[in-house]
């Protein structure tokens, strides 16, 4: 029991310790680099520079705080304390005052993740408030009113609870009924879910939150439909997401599985939050954004990440993560230690504390290596992506938008490659604009594309 404590202890506190390490890094870059990188210059000005490394550095110095405190001291505490056991104890006494029944494993479950919630909501509350009216608000980007804050919370945790606890609830009944092998009927149900959760999400669940309307008819729609059709790409709606009353941040995405898909643009990525009359904004927010054009290069980069299979293949590896995820669960869920590590005693072998303590730390040093992985593969699918709307004739338009939106969300373009490697799924600014200018070929893109124009 001791040994499992401390083996999940030292590789938590070790894990956290390379993560500060390498942010430690990125914080000297932020202080040293005070000029203008040379492939920038007559693009970015000195002063908004100026302001994207106090940003960057105001970033950092806030994460080294919460992770020493929350990752590390407050997560260490909680283990070695048995904070988990007390929280299932207490969970099968109000699960007794909902008038629920305390011998059952799954209305105990149902009430212990619940509790787990609250208590993290109240944990991490602090930080988001920092965040968002101190940081956020110093640097210009935060747009939330208090009551948008608070009303956004508690949306945000109702949906929460009405999505998680039935999903756990299964989970455990899966687990009680399935026999040796309940791990496979356990990778298809929560394979089921995702799948589910993907596609429905955007439809139902994200407009809770975010207003969307659709795209006026114009000249950026019908260039949008044009691109979308030539690419056989099966568009269903084109909407823009009023993304400026949360954040001055800006992106586009698309969305769906199956059939038609949607295409989401954020009011803030369009110049002048695709308004003809700029009257109605504000100062700071006149004349950011992008162009059409350099809308549509955006758009052929996220067609790209469509056109090259990149959503299949991280569908797919995610599905192989999760079988052998849970097939490691099956195997480790029944030992003892793992729950006396925790805190339990007399035998108790909740199903749910059993795979929240074995994901999250039993399998960190597994989950670890996999985030890694991914993150290069990301990276190698975003080059991949800036290729294909490259081959398309939107090299320029490209650069030209990736500049603009590191300048319109005050992005720092120099980073140290250790802490960039490790943390960021998206190459630089710097590195992608090198690749854009490159003339040699992405041979796997030039394929795709090849085969596009014979079919």
């Amino acid at each position: 029991m001791t040994a499992v404590l401390y083996s999940i202890l030292g590789f938590l506190i070790f894990e956290n310790l390379v993560e500060l390490y390498l942010t430690f890094r990125q914080l000297r870059v932020y202080k040293t680099s005070k000029k203008v990188p040379e492939e920038l210059k007559g693009a970015l000005k000195e002063e908004t520079f100026e302001k994207a490394r106090v940003y960057g550095i105001d970033k950092a110095e806030f994460e080294i705080f919460k992770s020493i405190l929350c990752d590390i001291i407050i997560v260490t505490i909680e283990l070695y304390c048995g904070f988990i056991a007390y929280l299932w104890n207490e969970a099968i006494v109000y699960t007794g005052r909902f008038h629920l029944n305390p011998a059952n494993e799954i209305h105990v479950s149902c009430i212990f993740l619940l509790v787990v919630n609250v208590i993290g909501i109240f944990k991490d509350l602090p930080f988001s408030i920092y965040s968002t009216f101190v940081l956020e608000e110093k640097h210009g980007f935060n747009k939330q009113t208090a009551s948008f804050f608070i009303k956004d919370q508690l949306k945000a945790f109702a949906v929460g609870q009405a999505i998680s606890i039935p999903i756990v609830a299964c989970i455990v009944w899966i687990v009680q009924i399935g026999g040796d092998y309940f791990f496979v009927w356990l990778w298809a149900f929560v394979g089921l879910i995702s799948m589910l959760l993907i596609t429905f999400y955007p439809v139902y669940i994200a407009p809770l939150f975010d207003k969307f309307r659709p795209l006026e008819e114009g000249k950026l729609r019908t260039s949008i439909e044009e691109l979308a059709a030539s690419l056989s790409f099966p568009i269903g709606q084109l909407l823009v997401v009023e993304g400026s009353k949360r954040s001055h941040h800006s992106n586009a995405y698309f969305t769906g599985l199956w059939g038609v898909k949607r295409i989401v643009l954020f009011d803030t990525l369009l110049l002048n939050k695709g308004l003809a009359d700029d009257s109605t904004l504000a100062e700071d927010e006149k004349g950011k954004g992008c162009t059409d054009e350099e809308v549509l290069a955006v758009l052929a980069h996220e067609l790209g990440h469509w056109k090259l299979g990149h959503m299949t293949r991280n569908i797919i590896i995610m599905q192989v993560q999760l079988f052998m995820i849970f097939m490691m669960f099956a195997y480790l869920f029944k030992f003892d230690a793992l729950y006396e590590a925790v805190g339990f005693t007399n035998g108790k072998q909740p199903i749910i504390v059993g795979f929240l303590v074995i994901i999250m730390y039993v399998l960190a040093p597994f989950n670890t290596v996999v985030s890694f992985g991914m993150t290069l593969l990301s990276r190698k699918f975003e080059y991949q992506a800036d290729a294909f709307a490259k081959q398309l004739g939107f090299a320029s338009d490209l650069c030209k938008s990736l500049i603009k939106l590191h300048i319109d969300n005050l992005g720092f373009p120099i980073y140290d490659y250790l802490y960039s490697s490790w943390n960021h799924s998206h190459p630089t600014l710097l590195q992608r604009m090198s690749r854009l200018k490159d003339d040699s070929e992405d041979e796997f893109v030039k394929s795709k594309l090849h085969n596009k124009k014979v079919n």
